[in-house]
């Protein structure tokens, strides 16, 4: 089964504990709907820099940077991104980008 990398852009970090609470929520109720199809669950990401071609570094990650990252199986990236279309960041802002992995 192809794999799929869900990368996050934007979002936010919720403002009160009781605003974490509902996100968490949002995201383990997302997550069960995902199911056996989530092969590596990831995590949220922290500070970013991004290497040029030249060598050269950038803080920051570049104009969007990426927030966190699942990677799930699906049978077609039409159906990875029906399947990302369910993800809470999207509440909060923010984007997914589904990219296929490709087996090597």
């Amino acid at each position: 089964m192809p794999k799929y990398l869900l990368a996050y852009h934007g979002g936010g970090m919720p403002a009160t504990p009781e605003e974490g609470e509902r996100v968490m929520k949002a995201w383990n109720d997302w997550y069960g709907t995902l199911g056996p199809a989530i092969a590596d669950g990831g995590a949220p990401t922290g500070a970013a820099r991004t290497v040029a071609a030249n060598g050269a570094t950038t803080d920051g990650g570049g104009g969007n940077p990426i927030t966190g990252y699942t990677v799930i199986e699906a049978a077609s990236l039409d159906l990875a991104t029906e399947l990302a279309k369910g993800c809470p960041i999207r509440a909060a802002g923010g984007s997914v980008e589904v990219c296929e992995c490709i087996q090597m």
